[in-house]
């Protein structure tokens, strides 16, 4: 019986071949950063042909922005699995610790996922127009659960009544992803605890001024940095 050719036993459904490929991106970023993401080396990576990229994806950008889309799933999972309570500030400071795990595990891609590491040579996706979200439903759906989180604090009475709560999950987020994107810069290489001398007390700075009392907020922190540990 003659052997099956190499195009028989390597022949790939296109789901499968975008997968690999997405995958590929994914470990070259990890392991080489953003300057080695290139069709030829993700093909070689992938084990595909380089023309795969352009006739499955259109090219490197689409490519980068199913890597993206790929990252915000995998962030919204990590969140999904921070472990709950009955404390909803215990809650969101455990999606934080969840969010900066994630973010220390993959640093090149966190840079993909937010612009921070972008080659000048990727032609870029087509603009959506002026005054429009240009969010993805990717990063909507894994922002979603911050704005969950937000919601049970403003339901617990711990904080004031009537705040906003797009612009209270803004808040922390700002505060996280900024914490987050420093760090990862190391510029906060003079401090033995990051966690301990910056991130938390500048929740709970955030929280006192959303109405919280600083003793509640660092217990509360505390008990999900114990949990983490």
């Amino acid at each position: 019986m003659p052997k099956p050719s190499k195009e028989a036993v390597t022949r790939l459904t296109p789901e499968q071949t975008i997968e690999r490929l997405i995958e590929a991106t994914t470990q070259l970023l990890a392991e080489k950063g953003p300057s080695q993401i290139k069709a030829r080396s993700v093909a070689e990576k992938a084990q595909v042909s380089t023309m795969a990229v352009y006739y499955h994806l259109g090219g490197l950008p689409e490519l980068l922005q199913a890597v993206i889309d790929r990252g915000f799933r995998d962030l919204g999972r990590v969140l999904v699995a921070a472990p709950p309570s009955a404390d909803p500030v215990t809650d969101l400071f455990a999606m934080t610790l969840a969010y900066r795990k994630f973010a220390r595990s993959s640093p090149h891609l966190y840079d993909l996922m937010f612009g921070l590491s972008t080659r000048g040579s990727y032609r870029p996706l087509q603009q959506t127009r002026a005054g429009s979200s240009r969010r993805s439903a990717e990063f909507q759906a894994a922002y979603a659960h911050l704005v969950e989180g937000c919601a049970y604090l403003a339901s617990s009475g711990r904080i004031r009544s009537g705040e906003d709560l797009d612009a209270m999950a803004a808040q922390f987020w700002s505060c996280v992803h900024g914490f987050i994107t420093l760090e990862l810069g190391d510029h906060f290489t003079q401090f033995s605890d990051p966690v301990g001398q910056i991130l938390q007390p500048m929740t709970v700075n955030l929280l006192v001024g959303l109405g919280d009392t600083a003793e509640r907020a660092y217990a509360s922190e505390a008990a999900a940095a114990a949990v983490d540990c």
